[in-house]
Parts: structure tokens; sequence; C-alpha cells
């Protein structure tokens, strides 16, 4: 099936799925109500989907080093020490 992912959009074939030995624990066929209701987060200004394609890099990201540190994280890239963002914060700035 595919699937949504944080940063870098829907990617056909990408997603996992209950098989039907186990669908009795499948959440989303149990709590169908409680699925659509949760919504998607509001767009982020973090670019951690693009420094992680490779299209920008982390100092081009509007909150590096700003609002977004290793501190006070905004995005999965800064969360990790292992990083881009925090990498680039500790060693580029």
């Amino acid at each position: 099936e595919d699937a949504e992912w944080r940063g870098l959009g829907t990617i056909p074939g990408s997603g996992v799925g209950i098989r039907k030995p186990y669908a009795r624990f499948d959440a989303r066929a149990r709590f169908p109500q409680v699925w659509e209701r949760l919504t998607p987060p509001p767009p982020s200004p973090c670019r951690c989907g693009e420094v992680l394609r490779g299209v920008r890099r982390p100092v081009e990201c509007p909150l590096f080093a700003k609002g977004c540190t290793p501190a006070q994280p905004l995005g999965p890239c800064m969360v990790s020490t292992e990083g881009a963002c925090a990498a680039a914060y500790r060693y580029e700035r």
C-alpha cells in the first residue's frame, strides 16, 4: 500500500499493513471513527524533507539556528545528533 512520509510525500508501495490473520488488531478497522478524525499536522516552515532529499542545505532552512536548535528542535533532522541539521549546527555554523 502507499504511505505518506513526513517531508517526502506519498511513496507508492512503501507502506505496511496488517495481514489477514492479525486483522483483529488493526486499529484503523476497529476504530474508524477515531481514524477519520485524525488530521495531518499543519504545514511547517521546517525544510527537513528538502534537506533529506538533498535539495536544500541545512543552513538554507529559515528556522536553522534561529527557532530550531538541538536544544529546541522543530524537525526530525535536528532531533538526533546524527541528523543533518544537528551536524551542520555543530560543525558548520
